[in-house]
């Protein structure tokens, strides 16, 4: 994490809205953007030595005579090894080169005098920070310890964040003997704050359940929080020890034990009553969570040991507090994976029907007013979803997300204020994203009107100081209440959770269903071989000994001319049972062999195509008088040739067989938008067997009437518009005719 940033910051509505209740009415920008951590001096409580890469010290601070008693310019170019000793110096080294963070904390001799040393790297130079040693010496460990350990043990029985925050305030206050500790919990990374536990002597204003702006804790000063675990200023009325040479920028005093106070946040402090005061980091996830804020009302002096344990004491603190949202976390996991069981039950091809099938359980999974689902370029919305035009609007402010990630915001009007006008029925959003890509389930959140008291009052006059207008006082003497519009009921640890978990569950029920398809896709295609292979066999096995009835019962008429009636009739009647059963095992042949190989689609005049049908088909239409009607010119079609020639000479010859017992007779072929149709004039077919005629060996009508046939050329026709992925349809009425209607692609 950084410590500077370049780009001046402006305050947001909301920080200056936040900073109008408390009466402020000078340029934010200025002390926002102050770089607090080069203002070139340090607490005159301890003093500085800055090492050059060349062994020789080449910054002070201006106290060296007072605190080490040598003058800062018999320190300044002196040699590092003749100041501390050559093992003291190894020492410093070795405490900077060990794996426990960018600072270390030691003991060091100078000029005799006994100190306690923080030593960090900055700007290129190692900084050694001495602080007079405390009474104790040497430090026993032993001796400090128990009561570290009994402070820590009572944070482990805390239920809630609240809990346990009201813990470490007490033992923090024991600890350090400050007059007031409260935590101060922040709504976002960058939002106001609020005192969610506080311990505090008799006789001090409570600020428990005060609000404080954002603009309090500046950005540099959140950043250098997130860097260190502990703050502490000894004096308000400090007089600052600066640094000497003062050339060109100041030292990075980013990693400093006594970095110096910027004098908003000095006046800021006199204006509450605070001498001095101590600030431990509660971080999550790295990011700053909260605050430890300690004050006290005189000033205080904390030894390196003490300020050593109040560390110790965050980092577990922050430790606890992440235990406590993982806790919840997984609780919340939990309790969804019952609820998960019946939002999963449909198949995944139809997730928003399978998801909003159980809508209400999808809403009360994370307490939603509503919930939407996104799939396949279709919005779904169950519960009270927000007005259409809100909604697209929505979209184009999801970041992008890798699927099964979560992104929740709690105020879109912060983010856009087009979405000010929505806020009572849009305010935030958590959203899932199930693909990485455009398919999401949002949960969303109207506003949530809060009263807040903050901890400022209007009516009060700023106080004035060197640079003008500051920071008016904050304390539960000076209270005003406002209402914050605009945000939705934050989302927790537990939201995210759930909704995390049932991205999970969804992609692993998808990823099963997809396994399981696979595996009957395999199943079935295994089963289509066999049947294919069976049908084959078992037609050409067949079609052997059906010749051999046949030509048995032909030579027998032959070589037995003498034979009775009966006998040679039914001989004849063998000979004709034979023939039909090979044709119908051709039939059957032919109609599996359209399930195999490839189509070779081809742009085909669809007039021409008709007129090479006629060929074939163009005899029957003759015996029965039968008119056709050609395509008009130009139309074309993309199909496999030898397949669209099959569909049109069997509905042609249908038209043949069934036409229309007196004349006229007629059959036409054509297309309307992109649909082919072939319409006669014919008997037509009753509506009751309108699906039966598409078959195999289906027929309506004895077996010798109409022209005879083995009801296989409508089975046929449906088959290869299959294989086209097209469509067919009929349209007949008895007595009047038959409009095929079909195409040969998915229509349009």
């Amino acid at each position: 994490m950084g410590t500077g940033d370049d780009t001046v910051w402006q305050p947001d509505d909301r920080a200056r809205a936040a900073e109008v209740e408390s009466g402020t009415s000078f340029d934010l920008s200025v002390c926002l953007n102050e770089p607090i951590h080069r203002l070139g001096g340090i607490q005159s409580y301890g003093a500085l030595l800055a090492i050059g890469v060349d062994g020789r010290v080449a910054v002070v601070s201006s106290n060296c005579e007072s605190l080490l008693g040598l003058s800062q310019d018999a320190v300044l170019g002196s040699s590092a090894e003749a100041l501390f000793g050559a093992d003291a110096l190894a020492a410093v080294h070795r405490t900077l080169d060990a794996p426990t963070g960018d600072r270390g904390l030691l003991s060091l001799t100078v000029a005799g005098r006994e100190f306690d040393a923080t030593v960090y790297r900055a700007d290129g130079r190692l900084v050694v920070e001495l602080e007079p040693a405390t009474a104790e010496r040497p430090f026993v460990f032993s001796h400090f310890y128990p009561a570290v350990r009994a402070a820590l043990a009572k944070l482990q029985h805390g239920r809630t964040v609240v809990d346990v925050c009201a813990v470490a305030v007490a033992e923090i206050r024991a600890l350090t003997g400050y007059d007031r500790v409260v935590a101060y919990r922040f709504e976002g990374q960058a939002g106001p704050g609020e005192v969610i536990a506080e311990s505090r002597a008799d006789g001090v204003e409570p600020w428990l359940g005060l609000w404080f702006p954002a603009t309090d804790i500046p950005p540099q000063a959140r950043r250098l929080y997130e860097r260190n675990w502990i703050r502490v200023i000894h004096d308000v009325d400090d007089d600052t020890a600066l640094l000497v040479p003062r050339v060109g920028e100041p030292l990075d005093l980013s990693d400093s034990a006594l970095r110096t106070v910027s004098g908003f946040h000095l006046e800021y402090l006199r204006n509450i009553g605070v001498r001095s005061s101590m600030s431990v980091s509660l971080l999550n996830d790295g990011r700053l969570w909260g605050l430890i804020a300690c004050h006290g009302l005189a000033p205080r002096k904390l030894s390196a040991e003490v300020r050593a344990a109040c560390e110790f004491f965050g980092v577990t603190l922050s430790l606890q507090l992440a235990a406590l949202q993982d806790t919840e976390a997984t609780i919340a996991r939990q309790h969804a994976r019952t609820a998960l069981l019946s939002l999963l039950t449909g198949p995944y091809s139809d997730v928003p029907g399978s998801l909003l099938a159980n809508s209400a359980e999808l809403i009360a999974l994370v307490q939603a007013d509503a919930v939407l689902v996104r799939f396949a370029g279709q919005t779904v919305a169950e519960g009270a979803p927000p007005d259409p035009r809100v909604i697209e609007a929505l979209w184009g402010h999801v970041p992008p997300l890798a699927a099964g990630r979560v992104w929740t915001c709690e105020s879109l009007a912060e983010l856009d204020p087009a979405f000010v006008g929505s806020a009572a029925e849009l305010s935030g959003v958590l959203v899932l994203s199930l693909d990485g890509e455009d398919d999401l389930v949002v949960w969303t959140r109207g506003e949530r009107r809060a009263a807040r008291t903050w901890a400022t009052d209007p009516e009060q006059p700023v106080r004035l100081g060197p640079h003008g207008q500051r920071l008016t006082p904050r304390g539960s003497s000076a209270v005003y209440q406002a209402v914050v519009r605009g945000r939705c009921l934050p989302w927790t640890a537990g939201d995210v959770a759930v909704a995390e978990e049932f991205g999970s569950a969804l992609r692993t029920a998808a990823l099963r269903r997809a396994s399981e398809l696979s595996a009957l896709n395999d199943e079935l295609r295994r089963a289509n071989d066999d049947l294919d292979t069976f049908t084959h066999v078992a037609a050409h096995e067949m079609k052997e000994p059906l010749r051999g009835i046949a030509t048995t019962a032909a030579f027998i008429t032959e070589d037995a001319p003498d034979l009775d009636a009966t006998t040679a009739r039914r001989l004849g009647t063998i000979q004709k049972l034979a023939q039909r059963m090979d044709e119908l095992i051709n039939s059957l042949l032919h109609f599996a062999q359209l399930g195999q190989g490839a189509l070779h689609p081809v742009e085909i005049d669809l007039r021409a195509a008709t007129e090479q049908a006629m060929e074939v088909a163009g005899i029957r239409l003759a015996e029965r008088a039968v008119e056709v009607t050609l395509p008009e010119p130009g139309v074309v079609v993309v199909a496999d040739a030898e397949r669209l020639q099959e569909i049109l000479v069997n509905l042609l010859v249908n038209a043949a067989k069934y036409a229309n017992p007196e004349p006229p007779r007629t059959v036409a072929v054509g297309a309307v938008d992109g649909t082919l149709f072939v319409r006669d004039n014919g008997i037509g077919i009753p509506q009751a067997h309108q699906e039966d005629v598409f078959r195999l060996f289906r027929r309506l009508h004895p077996r010798d009437s109409h022209g005879g046939g083995h009801g296989a050329g409508l089975a046929i026709v449906s088959r290869i518009v299959e294989r086209h992925n097209g469509h067919l349809r009929l349209e007949s009425t008895p007595a009047e005719g038959t409009t095929v209607w079909f195409t040969l692609g998915p229509e349009v």
